[in-house]
């Protein structure tokens, strides 16, 4: 067996660690560029760049999950990773090309699908949720302290070490997989023939979305994640940017924020969510996060000053417990067998939120005008007050920033629907799941391999 030792979770767990610090150390130096290479319409190109690359993980993910059921997760994992930090060095050789090429590398963007399944071949079902939970954990601890390391060295060297940093970082993260990782998957496991071992039923990514109406309750579910992931996967892509931007946050402070807010995130889903899981029950803490949400993004939205963005980023924070308690709420109610199934549903309406919400964002920003006249003045005399924005309009003077406005409707929606869904019996009304159970799909990450559309390895692999 190629690699070191036998294969476990720690593996898995560096991979995500080194490929997301590298990327987290370019926050700094990613957001002064996309301003200098596109200083008229900065958050529409952003939200375009991040809607492409979602929507084309999306469309790729099943597939490269099913391949990779084939060929093994080694090659995979080593695929992602080299396509996915491959414009790292492009960012001060040709921002143009860096910036096509992240739009691209959306194809082989998948990372955590493959880690995911190599978790799965290597555990137990009933150690699945610790072992996924470690790797969440360690992806959010790489960009609690990367982006903070970044901004220091761009302060002290300047942005050029900090691309070389993280191109270094992200060659070490392939050679760990080259020369360390062990295959997961075992040949005995593959398919014999190479020749036509994948179903395109299997590979479309659209299959899980149309599976979303067989049940009522599993539709109020589906709704609520697509109505409250949309804005915050908008969120993700931009909201570094207005920060720097329109609020006037300096390179540091935009670190510090990321950090404080990702510790407390970890400490909402770990500490807070647990307790109140056990005081208020399952829906009442969905209830409850999607509340914080809408506060969160009514505060993003109406706030102007840096004080009240902090503030803000406290409530975002709790906010983090919403989706763990849509998981925990499908693991407890859903039968065995369709645990897959259903929470495959919710992955991929997060997958197409991840393309459509930047878009979303990018299109909104754009329309109320909401750019900056000059990126010097945050550099060098607006570092403690809010720049002028560009083209100021009565709506930019009285919102800030629109799109969060936007959210947080989309989430009210999404609270409104939430009253609905049932605490109890979420059974997906499909016939039986039972009936291809006779080992047709030997992998062990693949409990709902007898579901009504046949296999979806991928599906639950994908499921955070």
């Amino acid at each position: 067996r190629q690699g070191i030792g036998e294969p476990s979770v720690y593996h898995a767990v560096v991979v995500i660690f080194l490929e997301f610090f590298a990327w987290g150390l370019l926050t700094t130096p990613m957001l002064t560029v996309l301003h200098q290479t596109f200083p008229q319409h900065t958050f529409l190109m952003n939200g375009l760049i991040h809607g492409v690359k979602g929507l084309l993980s999306f469309l790729s993910a099943p597939l490269i999950g099913a391949l990779s059921d084939v060929w093994g997760r080694k090659s995979f994992l080593l695929l992602t990773v080299f396509f996915t930090c491959a414009p790292i060095p492009l960012m001060k050789i040709s921002p143009w090309w860096y910036f096509a090429v992240i739009s691209m590398s959306g194809v082989f963007a998948v990372t955590f699908s493959v880690i995911f399944a190599y978790v799965a071949d290597i555990t137990q079902e009933h150690e699945r949720s610790t072992a996924y939970g470690l790797v969440s954990a360690t992806f959010a601890a790489s960009l609690v302290t990367s982006p903070a390391i970044g901004a220091y060295l761009s302060q002290a060297y300047g942005d050029t070490l900090v691309v070389v940093l993280a191109s270094g970082v992200a060659l070490l993260d392939i050679g760990f997989i080259l020369l360390a990782v062990p295959e997961s998957l075992p040949e005995e496991m593959r398919p014999v023939s190479w020749g036509a071992p994948i179903s395109w039923e299997q590979a479309d990514p659209f299959a899980s979305l149309r599976k979303v109406g067989q049940d009522s309750t599993v539709l109020l579910i589906c709704i609520t994640v697509f109505l409250s992931y949309l804005p915050e996967a908008g969120q993700y892509s931009s909201f570094f940017l207005y920060l720097r931007q329109v609020i006037g946050f300096s390179s540091e402070t935009v670190a510090a924020f990321i950090g404080v807010v990702g510790i407390l995130s970890i400490l909402a889903q770990t500490v807070v969510l647990g307790i109140l899981m056990r005081s208020i029950g399952n829906k009442n803490t969905i209830l409850l996060g999607l509340g914080f949400q809408i506060l969160q993004l009514a505060w993003y939205g109406f706030g102007s000053q840096p004080w009240m963005m902090w503030a803000a980023g406290a409530v975002a924070a709790m906010s983090s417990i919403t989706f763990p308690a849509i998981s925990a709420m499908v693991s407890r109610n859903a039968d065995p067998d369709q645990q897959g199934v259903v929470q495959g549903m919710i992955t991929g309406i997060r997958g197409l939120c991840n393309g459509l919400g930047p878009a979303l964002y990018g299109f909104v920003f754009y329309l109320f005008h909401v750019e900056l006249n000059e990126m010097a003045e945050v550099e060098t005399l607006g570092k403690a007050s809010r720049p002028n924005m560009a083209n100021p309009t009565d709506e930019s003077s009285i919102i800030p920033g629109p799109p969060f406005l936007f959210g947080a409707c989309s989430v009210l929606l999404s609270l409104l629907v939430a009253l609905f869904i049932p605490e109890h019996n979420l059974v997906l009304r499909s016939g039986s799941h039972k009936k291809h159970s006779n080992g047709a799909q030997p992998h062990t990450h693949s409990p709902q391999a007898g579901g009504l559309d046949g296999k979806e390895p991928l599906l639950e692999d994908s499921s955070v």
